[in-house]
């Protein structure tokens, strides 16, 4: 097995953001969010004391176009494929590595000026992970091997542009003469609670001290109504990537995991 702890700290000597993430799931070991870099002797020492901890980088200074081909589902490669066709130049080289389940993660610098964040589901299959609360798995953790020499290069304003718009999708409001032609199935002012569900999507889950709980209460009526757990998880990202200070990766997977596991003992005991 290969030093870890040495590329951690080359990274960290060129000036990337470094995280320790669990030999047996994509959890960083550390508490991150919002804080400065891992100094040398924080890195040191969290690798001593776990030798096989993998590595990630933050993504502060560089996003992340990351391609995934699902089985049964989006294949990733086609739409960078049909992308490009209809966007010559959109897509261009830079520093590239496959990821350990036959993906593939293309690396660009961030544009100055520009507020850049995570957007699930940019293309069918592709998400960019932008906020500096990402993370992404690098080599030489298992799986994961770069393809390239290239340096990161800045991505083509194009590129950006077509991100930037996805991530902040124009809304055209609604000829209010419409509403009160509709078969409405509630009064007026009724607000049921599956409409609330829906509004989270689009507003976020809230203030600083409440999102915990917010994104609790999000999941476990989405899963309560019988919704795929992929798709519950899809929509809980979004939710989260809409709030204005969202919550960090670690943060986020641990509130999902625990209400996945207790719609499962609510299932299990016939509830």
């Amino acid at each position: 097995m290969q030093n870890i702890v040495n590329y951690a700290l080359a990274y960290a000597k060129k000036g990337f953001s470094v995280l320790p993430i669990s030999a047996g799931e994509k959890r960083p070991l550390v508490l991150f969010a919002d804080r400065p870099p891992m100094t040398e002797s924080q890195i040191k020492k969290i690798w001593k004391r776990h030798p096989n901890a993998r590595l990630a980088l933050r993504t502060i200074e560089f996003f992340v176009v990351d391609i995934d081909e699902h089985q049964d589902g989006d294949d990733g490669f086609k739409s960078i494929e049909t992308f490009n066709q209809k966007n010559p130049g959109c897509i261009v080289d830079t520093l590239c590595q496959t990821t350990g389940h036959g993906g593939k993660q293309l690396f660009y610098e961030k544009p100055a000026g520009i507020d850049m964040t995570q957007v699930i589901g940019w293309l069918p299959g592709v998400d960019i992970k932008a906020n500096p609360n990402n993370y992404v798995l690098v080599a030489p953790s298992t799986g994961y091997t770069w393809q390239n020499k290239m340096p990161m290069v800045k991505a083509p304003e194009a590129l950006i542009n077509s991100i930037c718009k996805k991530q902040s999708t124009k809304y055209s409001p609604v000829d209010p003469q419409a509403l009160t032609e509709m078969n409405w199935n509630q009064k007026v002012g009724q607000h049921s609670r599956t409409a609330k569900l829906f509004e989270q999507i689009v507003n976020g889950l809230g203030e600083t001290g409440g999102r915990n709980m917010a994104l609790a209460a999000f999941v476990g009526g989405l899963l309560y109504r019988n919704i795929d757990v992929q798709v519950v998880k899809k929509l809980a990202e979004i939710a989260n990537n809409n709030t204005a200070k969202a919550l960090d990766t670690r943060e986020f997977d641990r509130t999902f995991d625990s209400m996945v596991k207790k719609e499962l003992r609510r299932r299990a005991n016939g509830k």
